[in-house]
């Protein structure tokens, strides 16, 4: 079992002892006060509204609607009944968590009308009971879950923004190396059509055409990629390649920790974009162990070359740390996963075996050209399990 799947189970455990403690106190309460038969109904309620917050995850609307529509109906019986009045504390705090739930998850519109469903269900049973404290107790508990879980959408969202911002300047800053690789390849194509043009001059039946032709074309693309990719380049320059190593390592080593490469490879045969996907994977890295690893004391940064690819490998020698709360993959594994998917490569970042962290990324190297093509044709890019990312 994953560690998420892991955390689910135990949290829907301790949420539905905290539901059973409610509902037995609630029944205890009720019989100490308004006596040994007007217990059963308010617990069954409970029980129901609880029962139906542990499922939420399957299907967050129905269960959201299915509990207040529950809650709704008992306010009126509990007044027809003479029975303490509903939604009693137990059943709240199911509908607290059911409101939570629905609006963190939901979209927009039904989001809303689960929680003016809520606080409809909240002002009935004031209505219906004005001199208890029960419903009071009710809208405070439903107030807290709606505010929590709108913090949870809002902080959901802000991470959403954060990523696609990291995503958006991951594919400009591409654009910006696409844009020199392809200018390059063209503006030669164009050179080498210029010059065929004046060897077979005399010859002009022997494809003087056809160069024509080519000349033309390049021409053509080279001002459409310009145009194109012009659009969305901004001012500030490209990052460094991995002529630019040396400083990133001094830099890290400047701040009382030490750092070994070994490049395995033949780096002046690099196309531009390996040579600056190398660059930004290693820094990436670094920044990582530098805000993530503070007990980690030395990092290996392997780089080692094949027929078909470039494979960079940064690890750290951080202690294993007692297990904490689950945290999300940081942006920077965004910006390495998009640049690697864009390239066709391949990423896994996760705990070694021991102690320590490394990132690991595969960079296409085909023929002396990486492939810059359609992500849809990317391999999956393995990640560290649910809380153990950095």
């Amino acid at each position: 079992m994953r560690v998420s799947d892991r955390a689910e189970v135990a949290a829907g455990a301790g949420l539905g002892a905290v539901f059973a403690a409610a509902v037995t106190y609630q029944a205890y309460r009720i019989a100490g006060s308004w006596g040994a038969g007007h217990w059963p109904f308010g617990a069954a309620v409970a029980a129901a509204v609880c029962a139906l917050a542990l499922a939420r995850r399957r299907d967050p609307l129905r269960t959201a609607v299915a509990g207040l529509t529950m809650a709704a109906l008992a306010v009126p019986a509990a007044r027809l009944l003479h029975l303490p009045a509903e939604p009693g504390p137990a059943a709240s705090l199911g509908l607290a968590v059911l409101t939570g739930s629905a609006v963190r998850t939901l979209p927009a519109r039904r989001a809303c009308a689960v929680a003016a469903a809520g606080a409809a269900v909240v002002v009935g049973g004031l209505l219906a009971a004005p001199a208890s404290a029960v419903p009071v107790l009710s809208g405070l508990l439903w107030s807290a879950g709606l505010m929590l879980g709108l913090g949870l959408r809002l902080a959901a969202a802000r991470r959403r923004a954060a990523a696609e911002r990291i995503r958006r300047a991951e594919r400009l800053e591409l654009a910006r190396e696409l844009h020199d690789v392809v200018a390059h390849h063209i503006a030669d194509i164009v050179l080498q059509a210029q010059a065929a043009r004046l060897v077979t001059a005399r010859h002009p039946e022997r494809a003087d055409g056809s160069l024509a032709g080519i000349e033309a074309a390049g021409a053509e693309a080279l001002a459409a990629t310009r145009r194109v990719v012009g659009l969305l380049r901004e001012a500030a320059p490209a990052s460094g390649g991995h002529e630019r190593l040396g400083e990133l390592i001094e830099g890290f080593e400047s701040r009382g920790r030490r750092a070994h490469l070994r490049l395995d490879a033949e780096p002046a045969g690099w196309p531009p974009q390996v040579s600056a996907t190398v660059y930004r994977i290693v820094r990436e890295a670094l920044t990582n162990v530098s805000r993530h690893a503070p007990h980690a004391r030395a990092v290996t940064i392997g780089i080692t070359q094949h027929d078909d690819a470039v494979t960079v490998e940064v690890a750290d020698d951080a202690p294993r740390m007692p297990a904490r709360r689950p945290r999300r993959a940081g942006y920077g594994l965004i910006g390495m996963r998009e640049r690697l998917e864009a390239l066709g490569g391949s990423l896994a970042a996760g705990p070694r075996p021991g102690s320590g962290w490394s990132v690991r990324a595969t960079i296409p190297h085909r023929g002396g050209s990486a492939a810059v093509g359609d992500r849809r044709g990317a391999p999956p890019v393995p990640s560290a399990p649910a809380g153990e990312h950095r």
